[in-house]
């Protein structure tokens, strides 16, 4: 009986003793950093040339994911769609100007389903779309919707002729910022470091309030709105980069136009970022490319400062870091320096890294969307599943990177009252506009990773195009028909 009385005694030491330490035990933190307008155009991603270092450094611990898709090429809809882990179909945000709780006032985000399980939630720059944050996901950093956006509707730019070659506008400004009236398609050089700049403002707001909330679990999210256009960094990342030795796209054109064989539709005639109602040269090409490479080194810069602040305050250890772009850009790529309306392999994918305490640098191919954020990080946390979610969680990728998984990643775009919709699997990427055979594109992935040679019309590949065409049924739509 003694000795019973003894094992019990100890059994019920022992779970004492977890359960007091499991109490203890601090939960993950999350740094939940964007870039915006960024493709797959950083050193880490194995492009020659280009200088990020502190993304480097995150890569170095990270899971590097070489297929990461964004759900729409355009800032609004991509980020309402990854926040709220709905696909733009069912947010109902297809343009700049929606704010997706007018639809779906009682839909809970990511950052707020973090707040209601216990996480401060923390805001520094753009994370929803500017003007249009959700102040309700957030216990510091949030702001009020601004009417000026949300209420302007979708007005049209007036035509523009591209067929006028000039040089690209450079200038010298202290802030950065252009004025409401002035076009983006310019070069900005700032002075000093950039200090005035609204980049290095949120990189200093982040660490900020990394240093106040360090003792409790956060789920801080970052937003760095560079290299968004206009081109802008100080001169010594421009100086970074010969200009004679920034390459150009094999598939480079002066103005935007689809190619021979691929759908007119695919490729909007005018720009709507950079190159604005002009034609471009490979000079002024290469100008506007290295002075995007400088934004991005800018922007890498103020991130690194904020990772500088996670490891003087002893967090990495805690701490999941995620870093990635919203959607892909073109650069020149079928003469297009914008990402609006593109359905193109350049226009959705994304860099994506994630890195957990503890991990080794690693690479996977497995196709990925950003809507599989939301599970992710729930799980990783150790939160209940969080309910109505398209995504799927990333977590045994995470833990085995060659795991496959046979789910695709869904995009749509809506031109001009056409509704365009892509699909991409491990081989194929399908798209197709409301125009019948000439609207249809299927490229073979990776043979055809530059997205130059269109089989969607070749009889050859016709079970492939059906096959598409039917998983293409399978996004989640739940727009009203009109």
């Amino acid at each position: 009986m003694k000795k019973a009385a003894s094992f019990l005694m100890l059994l019920l030491a022992v779970t004492v003793f977890a359960a007091v330490a499991q109490q203890g035990k601090k939960k993950y933190n999350v740094l939940f950093l964007i870039s915006d307008d960024l493709r797959p155009e950083i050193s880490c991603y194995d492009v020659g040339g280009i200088k990020t270092p502190n993304i480097d450094k995150i890569a170095a611990r990270a899971l590097r994911f070489d297929n990461a898709y964004a759900q729409y090429p355009v800032c609004n809809c991509s980020r309402s769609s990854l926040l709220t882990g709905r696909y733009p179909t069912q947010t109902g945000v297809m343009d700049n100007n929606t704010y997706f709780r007018r639809l779906h006032p009682d839909w809970v985000t990511l950052p707020q389903y973090f707040m209601n399980n216990g996480y401060v939630t923390l805001r520094s720059g753009k994370i929803f779309h500017g003007g249009i944050d959700d102040m309700v996901s957030w216990t510091e950093g949030g702001e009020p919707t601004n009417p000026a956006i949300t209420e302007r509707g979708n007005n049209a730019r007036p035509a523009r002729n591209n067929a006028n070659p000039r040089p690209v506008p450079i200038e010298t400004d202290g802030n950065g910022s252009a004025s409401a009236n002035s076009s983006s398609d310019r070069i900005i050089v700032l002075d000093g470091d950039g200090e005035t700049h609204g980049d290095y403002h949120t990189a200093t707001r982040a660490i900020d309030m990394m240093n106040r909330y360090k003792d409790k679990p956060f789920f801080l999210a970052v937003g760095f709105v560079k290299p968004h256009s206009p081109p802008t960094a100080p001169k010594k990342f421009f100086d970074l980069y010969d200009l004679n030795k920034i390459p150009l796209p094999v598939d480079y054109a002066p103005v935007p136009k689809a190619p021979d064989g691929l759908p007119p539709i695919s490729i909007a005639p005018v720009n709507s970022d950079l190159f604005i109602g002009r034609a471009s040269t490979p000079e002024t090409a290469r100008e506007m490319k290295r002075a995007y490479w400088a934004s991005t080194s800018f922007m890498d810069a103020q991130l690194g400062r904020v990772m500088d602040a996670l490891k003087q305050n002893k967090l990495e250890d805690n701490t999941i870091v995620v870093f990635f772009g919203d959607h892909g850009y073109h650069l020149g790529e079928k003469g297009k320096w914008s990402k609006g309306y593109s359905l193109y392999e350049i226009g959705l994918r994304v860099p994506l890294l994630i890195a957990i305490p503890g991990a080794k640098q690693k690479a996977t191919k497995q196709v990925v969307q950003l809507l599989d954020l939301y599970p992710t990080l729930a799980e990783l946390c150790g939160l209940p599943k969080p309910p109505d979610q398209e995504g799927h969680s990333l977590t045994q990728i995470l833990k085995k990177p060659t795991t496959k998984r046979d789910i695709p990643s869904y995009a749509v775009v809506d031109y001009h009252g056409k509704t365009g919709k892509s699909v991409r699997t491990q081989r194929w990427h399908y798209a197709e506009w409301e125009e019948g055979a000439d609207g249809m594109m299927l490229f073979d992935h990776p043979k055809d990773s530059l997205e130059l040679k269109n089989l969607a019309n070749d009889p050859a590949y016709a079970g492939t195009v059906q096959e598409m065409k039917a998983l293409l049924k399978r996004m989640p739509d739940t727009r009203v028909k009109k």
